[in-house]
């Protein structure tokens, strides 16, 4: 006989069945006991791309001046980036802003942004592609995000062994009660949660590099390292004697 106590993350429910030989609506047949468990599984994957922000923050003695040093700047940052490889479809402006400083030893003057995203489809050229981009007058960046291109593709192995830690669950519970796991009566896919990225974001803003001409930079390594993902799956087992 079950015990009415029941581990967290899984239901059960036996039928006793009515007559006429007709169909359970939750799939079940006579005799048949419902269980419903949960699983998880979780897949690595090394990224393939990176993803970096570049721009310019100047001052200028009016509206025209400060953006129009923003824009020569991205546009010195677009050209840098050509040869090695990195096409105008993955650069896009990500921020234009330009506003009024109305405090400190500044005041009266005006403040100009630009700032474009970067997709570099080749991990082991991200950090060169940052040096150019900070060669070329970049003052601004943050950077670099390093995911999958295909994270469905990378996240079916995270899927497979959801269902097998689900199966497994249910063939405890069933060895307990005296039972075997006959067949799988429905699959509910649960998600995906949140990619665990390989590296945190750097982030820096020095308007002092606007003034100064600073020396040739090195390419940051960049190192790839892994992604994770976790998905999971609910799971309706009929069970019988």
């Amino acid at each position: 006989m079950m015990a009415r106590s029941m581990v967290a993350g899984a239901m059960v429910l036996a039928l006793t069945g009515c007559g006429g030989g007709r169909p359970y609506p939750n799939g079940l047949e006579r005799g048949e006991t419902l269980l419903s468990v949960s699983g998880t599984g979780r897949a690595e994957a090394r990224p393939d791309q990176a993803i970096f922000t570049a721009g310019l923050e100047n001052v200028g003695a009016n509206a025209a001046a400060a953006s129009t040093r923003a824009n020569e700047a991205v546009a010195r940052i677009v050209a840098a980036l050509k040869p090695l490889g990195i096409e105008e479809k993955d650069i896009q402006t990500s921020s234009l802003s330009i506003s009024r400083i109305d405090y400190g030893r500044d005041r009266g003057k005006f403040q100009a942004s630009n700032q474009v995203t970067v997709k570099v489809r080749k991990v082991d050229q991200a950090g060169a592609a940052i040096a150019a981009a900070t060669q070329a007058g970049a003052n601004v960046l943050s950077g670099p995000n390093l995911s999958v291109a295909d994270p469905e593709a990378a996240a079916l192995s995270a899927h497979g062994a959801a269902y097998r830690a689900a199966r497994a669950k249910a063939d405890a519970y069933a060895k307990a009660a005296g039972l075997k796991v006959v067949r799988a009566v429905s699959i509910a896919d649960g998600g995906e949660g949140r990619a665990m990225q390989s590296m945190q974001m750097e982030q820096y803003s020095d308007m002092a590099m606007a003034r100064a001409a600073p020396p040739p930079p090195v390419a940051a390594p960049v190192l790839a390292g892994t992604n994770s993902q976790t998905v999971s799956v609910r799971v309706d087992f009929a069970l019988a004697p």
